[in-house]
């Protein structure tokens, strides 16, 4: 199914006046569960931003979330989810090379399973890619070209553990409240600045608070600049519990949950790394694994 899903949530009280174009999307109390955080980061050393992959590196096929040592897991005071079934062989998004790109926030899928997007890339937390390496639970990556540029490098590793990059514009504007020419450079811009930089060319693109995804001046950009599909959310985030558009504030079959690189100034003092582990609870509460977004697509043939 499709739908034209927006976030409501409140703005962030502290956060650098670099975050304030964007720092709307991403409230601070959700309607999640009530369990206690899941997640203590350890001192142990992180992997530094510059070990990357090379640039035309394509993402490689990691395992599914749960494949990791239990022992991984436990470093980062969680159990391990249980590991998603393999994508299925039929896709149940099939994107087409030309024509209106279609507007999603939800897979149609029977599978038990859920798909994390993180947006932008302000927070740049050395932990993150540790974490990430440990568990091994898959994420697709919306960055904005602006915010990532000052340290590119520091998503390539997390890019080599199979996680795709996908656009999210260049500096994060109300997309309806720009003219069609600023739309496209946007979009456009955004898109040759990570292929360049991570070596292929982004498939999905997620307008800045969900905003004009219905509109046919937004949708003919996207077309002219080369993502295929327009990518909203069923739920997000907050810190340590979800944010539900559903009333009744429960996950579904292919949800897509956004979340956001945030640090302690954004998060009321969490790290980025407690947050996604208490995002990891709360799917492993209702019983879902992490799937890759990306596996249930089927991009255009070349």
């Amino acid at each position: 199914m499709i739908r034209d899903g927006r976030g409501r949530t409140r703005t962030y009280a502290a956060g650098a006046l670099a975050l304030l174009a964007f720092a709307t999307a991403c409230g601070e109390s959700g309607g999640g569960g009530s369990a206690a955080p899941a997640t203590r980061s350890t001192g142990a050393a992180a992997p530094k931003p510059t070990e990357a992959a090379p640039t035309s590196a394509a993402p490689t096929t990691a395992a599914p979330a749960g494949g990791a040592d239990p022992a991984a897991w436990a470093k980062w005071n969680l159990t391990p989810l249980a590991p998603a079934p393999a994508p299925p062989a039929d896709k149940p998004i099939k994107l087409e090379r030309t024509g209106p790109v279609p507007v999603f926030s939800e897979v149609k899928t029977n599978d038990k399973v859920v798909f994390i997007t993180i947006d932008d890339g302000a927070e740049k937390d050395p932990k993150f890619v540790e974490m990430l390496t440990d568990l091994k639970v898959p994420i697709s990556m919306f960055l904005t070209r602006d915010i990532v540029r000052n340290d590119y490098a520091y998503f390539k590793p997390l890019q080599a553990l199979g996680n795709h990059i996908q656009n999210h514009t260049v500096d994060h504007p109300v997309m309806s409240k720009i003219p069609a020419e600023k739309q496209k450079s946007e979009i456009c811009d955004a898109q040759s600045a990570l292929t360049q930089q991570y070596g292929t060319a982004p498939l999905l693109f997620r307008p800045p608070f969900g905003d004009g995804a219905s509109t046919s001046t937004l949708n003919t950009s996207v077309q002219q600049c080369g993502p295929r599909a327009m990518v909203l959310w069923r739920e997000s985030m907050q810190i340590h519990d979800m944010q539900y558009q559903a009333g009744d504030k429960k996950l579904k079959p292919g949800d897509i949950i956004l979340a956001h690189f945030r640090g302690p100034s954004e998060l009321k003092g969490a790290t980025m790394t407690q947050m996604f582990g208490d995002l990891l609870a709360r799917i492993q509460e209702q019983g879902f694994s992490v799937a890759r977004l990306e596996d249930y697509i089927q991009a255009p043939a070349s």
